[in-house]
């Protein structure tokens, strides 16, 4: 296939047939759903493919890849729809929607969850809870497990259990020729370790199989919040105490507007604040202990650490990345969250344009440092922080302001930073360099004929895409 089609006017008798052929559903322009359906999260992405399908399972992916490939459609996939490059969609093709495939088995005994591809987090955090367990994954609960997961995946029990993809048994995929494969590592092994974070660039993933880690459901977790004034040196001091904190602490420092949260006092609503989310994730006998380095920083002007279900704590932040928002991300690792850099993140971060936008920065190390840098196509093992930069805003004629902001602070970051991004926080404009950062040359060039092996024609090519070796230039 050397050209793919953005075509508004497909075949009737096609389309008939494929309706026909289908569990789900097939979608056009006109259809009642359409528009809800082809909506993603970030509103900067606003686009209109010829026809989205809502499969129910497997045979339905089959049978509309085969229908993408006959028409030269380009295909988008959309699991939770949430990812900031919006790849979800697209202009003229086909989408596949996999709202309707969300359906999650646990079994407790073998500490194994079984997940479909529209899966949000807080549903899987849900049913695993429900059994005293958990896999890690993300801060935001409304975030789509399938884009999490083929990105790397990390969240507050990284340091604890790994990314995501460390928990990753097994995946059923549809391929490029329309084919049904189980993978994991004794079935396609190396198709497998591509999967582990190379993104959606080698198939459609109809299923995943995680391992699961005992957890809660009641952990000691919250934020800590401090004025922005102190913000730098409250930083150096956070650093410090996670050097040598053990595993089973995670802290995800927040620069951001102060929101009117009932934990937070009303005379700083709306004021520049420092925010410390931290959770302990190992005995709860030990969890105060744990966590009191990090509470006795400073003057904090709230704490809202307590007892709570890990659920709660999980979705405690969802409010400030809901729909409908314009965003635009930028992302950077750090060797170390110190001195000369600290200053210039606290400076940049006070010229944040909106209420809205946010820099994170998340403590890594721990399980993730410990796993071989070959195990998956994740290589950033060794950062110690990664680092997030968050312009979020409402309206269109606003779009060039927030973005030079985004820019400026990632570039002003840039000396102190390893080079490298993560994979799910590149934005839809960023290049073939940049995704080639992600990766590194040794694993890009692995994935590159992966890739090759397995999409030639590059079908998949709507994500942060991995070039077949037969295409490179």
């Amino acid at each position: 296939m050397t050209s793919l089609t953005t075509n508004s006017s497909l075949p009737e008798q096609a389309v008939t047939e494929l309706r026909q052929s289908l569990r789900g559903f097939a979608l056009l322009p006109e259809d009642v759903s359409y528009d809800q359906s082809r909506a993603v999260w970030n509103a900067m992405i606003d686009r209109h493919p010829a026809i989205i399908v809502r499969p129910r399972g497997a045979a339905d992916v089959m049978a509309t890849v085969a229908f993408a490939r006959e028409q030269e459609l380009e295909i988008a996939i959309k699991g939770g729809g949430h990812s900031v490059a919006g790849n979800a969609a697209c202009e003229g093709g086909m989408m596949l929607d996999f709202t309707d495939m969300t359906s999650i088995r646990v079994d407790p005994e073998k500490r194994v969850a079984r997940v479909e591809p529209g899966t949000l987090i807080h549903d899987l955090d849900k049913e695993t809870q429900a059994h005293g367990l958990a896999t890690p994954g993300g801060f935001i609960s409304s975030t789509g497990v399938a884009g999490l997961t083929l990105g790397g995946g990390f969240g507050y029990l990284s340091r604890r259990c790994g990314l995501t993809v460390d928990n990753l048994t097994s995946l059923d995929m549809v391929t490029a020729d329309a084919r049904f494969l189980q993978i994991s590592r004794d079935r396609h092994p190396e198709l497998f370790w591509g999967l582990c974070g190379g993104g959606g660039n080698f198939g459609v993933v109809t299923a995943f199989e995680f391992a699961l880690h005992e957890l809660g459901p009641q952990v000691l977790a919250g934020p800590v919040v401090h004025d922005f004034a102190d913000a730098p040196r409250v930083l150096r001091e956070v650093a410090d105490v996670l050097r040598e904190a053990p595993d089973e602490v995670s802290c995800l420092p927040v620069l951001r507007y102060a929101p009117p949260a009932p934990f937070i006092p009303e005379a700083f609503h709306g004021r520049m604040i420092l925010l410390l989310a931290m959770i302990h994730v190992g005995d709860p006998a030990e969890s105060e202990a744990a966590l009191a380095p990090l509470r006795r920083i400073g003057r904090p002007i709230a704490d809202a650490v307590g007892l709570k279900p890990y659920t709660a704590f999980q979705a405690m932040f969802d409010a400030t990345a809901n729909v409908g928002a314009r965003n635009y991300w930028k992302g950077h690792y750090l060797s170390e969250l110190s001195g000369e850099g600290i200053d210039v993140l606290c400076e940049h971060a006070g010229r944040m344009p909106s209420r809205e936008s946010v820099v994170g920065m998340l403590s890594l190390g721990g399980e993730v440092a410990r796993r071989p840098a070959e195990s998956t196509p994740y290589p950033h093992r060794d950062a110690a922080w990664v680092l997030n930069v968050q312009a979020r805003w409402r309206d269109a004629a606003e779009d060039e302001r927030h973005i030079a902001w985004a820019r400026e602070t990632f570039d002003a970051m840039a000396p102190f930073t390893t080079g490298g991004v993560y994979v799910n926080f590149i934005s839809g404009d960023e290049g073939a360099a940049r995704v080639q950062a992600a990766y590194g040359d040794v694993t890009y060039t692995r994935l590159a004929t992966l890739k090759r092996d397995w999409d030639p024609d590059n079908l998949f090519h709507l994500n942060q895409n991995i070039v077949p070796t037969s295409q490179a230039t």
